[in-house]
Parts: C-alpha cells; sequence; structure tokens
C-alpha cells in the first residue's frame, strides 16, 4: 500500500450546509483537484479503555492529546492491509503516524497476541497501546469522503465528509456502515489541511459564506451521544 505515513499539519474543520459546500466547489475550482482517490468510504475502529479514557481526556481539550484507531478506505477483511494510526494533538498542530498491517494482525498487536513490528512507528504504538494497558476498538465510525489538493504543491488538502455514523457493536471493517448518525442530511464537514497560512481564495470563500471553524470530533461526538442514546449507542441505526 502505497501512502503516506507521517503527517504534520493543521487539520482546520468547518460545519456547513450543502449549499454552501457548493458554493466552496465552485470557488476552488481554479485553484484545487481531486485526489487520486478522490472519493473514499472510510471506516475506523477507535481504540479505548473500557472507561474511555483516551476520548474522555480529548473532550477536556487538554494541551496535548491522542487517539489509537485503525483505518480502512472501504471494505476490509481479516487478512486485508489496514492503517493503525497514532494521532497526536499538541497546540493546535496535528500528528499523525501510522503503519499499514493485515486487520488480523493489528488486532493480535493490539490484544497482546503479537508484538508490534520493529520500526519506530511499531515502537510508538507499542508503548501507546502497554500506557493505556487495556486498549480494544470502542466504537465503529464510518462517512464518505470527498478528497481535493491544491494544483501547485498538493501541500494545501481539503475534504467533505459526509454520512457520519458509529456504533458500539460489530467492531471489525469488514462489515457495512449502518450507524447512528452525526450530522443532520444536509451538513457536510469540511476539514482544511495546511502547513501553514491559509490562501488568500479560501479565506475570501470562507468570509463570503460565512463560514466559522468548528472544533467538531467525529469520535467525541460519538462518545457524547452514547451518553444519551438507549444501551449506550447501540439503538436507532440510521
Amino acid at each position: 500500500m502505497n501512502a503516506q505515513m507521517v503527517f504534520q499539519r493543521y487539520e482546520i474543520k468547518y460545519l456547513m450546509t450543502r449549499r454552501q459546500q457548493d458554493a466552496v466547489l465552485r470557488a476552488m475550482e481554479p485553484y484545487m483537484v481531486a485526489d487520486d482517490y478522490s472519493h473514499s468510504s472510510i471506516r475506523n475502529l477507535y481504540l479505548d479503555t473500557p472507561q474511555f479514557l483516551l476520548i474522555r481526556r480529548s473532550l477536556d481539550k487538554p494541551v496535548y492529546k491522542e487517539k489509537v484507531r485503525i483505518r480502512s478506505y472501504g471494505r476490509a477483511g481479516m487478512d486485508s492491509p489496514v492503517f493503525a494510526e497514532l494521532k497526536k494533538k499538541y497546540r493546535s498542530v496535528v500528528y499523525k503516524r501510522r503503519l499499514s498491517l493485515p486487520q488480523r494482525q493489528v488486532l493480535d498487536c493490539i490484544s497482546g497476541k503479537q508484538p508490534w513490528p520493529d520500526t519506530q512507528i511499531g515502537k510508538e504504538l507499542a508503548y501507546a497501546t502497554a500506557y493505556y494497558g487495556s486498549l480494544s476498538p470502542a466504537v465503529f465510525l464510518s462517512y464518505e469522503r470527498d478528497a481535493f489538493h491544491d494544483r501547485q504543491t498538493g501541500s494545501f488538502r481539503m475534504t467533505f465528509d459526509t454520512e457520519i455514523r458509529f456504533r458500539r457493536d460489530r467492531l471489525t471493517l469488514d462489515s457495512d456502515t449502518s450507524g447512528i448518525p452525526l450530522l443532520g442530511p444536509d451538513q457536510v464537514l469540511m476539514e482544511l489541511k495546511v502547513s501553514g497560512a491559509l490562501p488568500l481564495w479560501m479565506v475570501q470563500v470562507l468570509s463570503e459564506q460565512k463560514l466559522f471553524k468548528t472544533s467538531f470530533s467525529k469520535y467525541g461526538s460519538a462518545y457524547q451521544t452514547m451518553l444519551t442514546t438507549p444501551q449506550g449507542g447501540m439503538l436507532r441505526y440510521a
């Protein structure tokens, strides 16, 4: 799997309507192009302790926070390659480290049945899983994503996420994407991924559409929904 394994950037999020998304798409046409895999159905397994320690700490908005997850781009069987990811945020800067392994091997590494690979990222994942002691898949979370990058350098990226859903059962990436929705039918989550300042044209369209950044966290929103959903978020699938 040929993909970037280390990221360092700002990730700025905006909740918008479909009408606002159409306006952004029109404005970006001269500057942005679709990624090679422009549309993907992203599936995640977020790891946490039985007490949901990681997400509870994250929602407290500390200076430093981290998440551990397994991700695939589309349905992934137990022998299919997936990403094991360690995502950290320090003073608004996002650092993401990941490696690609078969899903079965990742789950065995998490459970302690076999060691993580003897690489720098493998050691970081081993430390994180050992530090928290009892990590296991806690939430399945999926969404549809359209991704774009700037025409000149590719360093500025934009993604649009829709159909964000989660559930607490059937915690495998080899399953459908049914679950409890986190967005309304007319809502879209846009993320701007940038290492420096936003392009001027992007600032202008944000102003014109009256779009303001939000601190929306997919896993955080899922956890907060779980607290008020029957049986901890296992009912009312869409």
